[in-house]
């Protein structure tokens, strides 16, 4: 295992360096002395997506939603459950197609609710439709390198 990772902090956007041996230990942000790991999905926008995406160490999930959406408001909480159980090893995310709609286009979404597992700054996995927390999870785990 690596001996540290890069993580950019949820509230701030600093970026942090987490030795491997304390990210179980709730690490908080060396700027804003927020909890970097909170166990709830991250509200993304397009100013902010690219700087996560690439600059985090660690896998990222992105629920591609719409406040309009039956199915996304149904997966909601389901994915919330997913980020309980992801955290730390991969960071969830969400960015609402409504508000977002050139950065939802730029990542070819068609459907919503839409999933897209992100690592190392490129989409590696797509999947669209609603689905439980422990899909979710059985499902990244199965994509994560």
């Amino acid at each position: 295992m690596r001996e540290s990772f890069h993580i950019v902090c949820r509230h701030c956007e600093a970026i942090n360096r987490i030795p491997s041996a304390r990210l179980e230990d709730r690490p908080k942000c060396g700027n804003c002395h927020q909890l970097l790991f909170d166990g709830q999905p991250l509200e993304l926008t397009t100013a902010a997506f690219q700087k996560h995406i690439s600059r985090n160490e660690f896998p990222m999930l992105v629920d591609f939603w719409a406040p309009w959406c039956g199915p996304c408001k149904a997966m909601a909480p389901q994915f919330a459950l997913a980020a309980v159980q992801l955290e730390p090893r991969v960071i969830l995310a969400k960015v609402n197609t409504e508000i977002e709609q050139t950065l939802s286009a730029q990542i070819g979404i068609r459907s919503i609710p839409a999933l897209v597992l992100f690592q190392h700054g490129n989409a590696v996995a797509h999947q669209s439709g609603a689905m439980s927390s422990e899909e979710i999870v059985r499902w990244t785990l199965d994509r994560v390198a």
